[in-house]
């Protein structure tokens, strides 16, 4: 019997991707405590919703759900778009540059 694995829905996903890089680049050059409780926060919303345990792990599944969504969405012979969390393209994750480790 095959276990079903909940996806988070794309354009929420990328919001919280996107989010989480705001508030890293916020809590290193302000370290305010209320930037690291939202940094956790939201640390803590990527893990659950993309059933891991670390920073870099939801990361990295996120990119690796983002990506599929767009194989699944993009029509066929064109190249896929990633979303931003406003649901409009934007550049792909290899475009911009790898989120992991910014």
């Amino acid at each position: 019997m095959r276990t079903a694995v909940l996806m988070a829905n794309p354009v929420i996903l990328r919001g919280l991707v996107d989010r989480y890089h705001e508030l890293l680049t916020q809590d290193s050059a302000q370290g305010s405590p209320e930037a690291r409780c939202q940094l956790e926060d939201v640390t803590y919303t990527l893990c659950v919703s993309t059933g891991t345990r670390t920073a870099d792990e939801a990361l990295a599944v996120a990119e690796e759900q983002l990506t599929a969504a767009l194989r699944v969405t993009a029509p066929r012979g064109e190249r896929p778009t990633a979303l931003t969390a406003a649901g409009r393209p934007d550049r792909t994750p290899f475009e911009r540059g790898s989120c992991v480790g910014r």
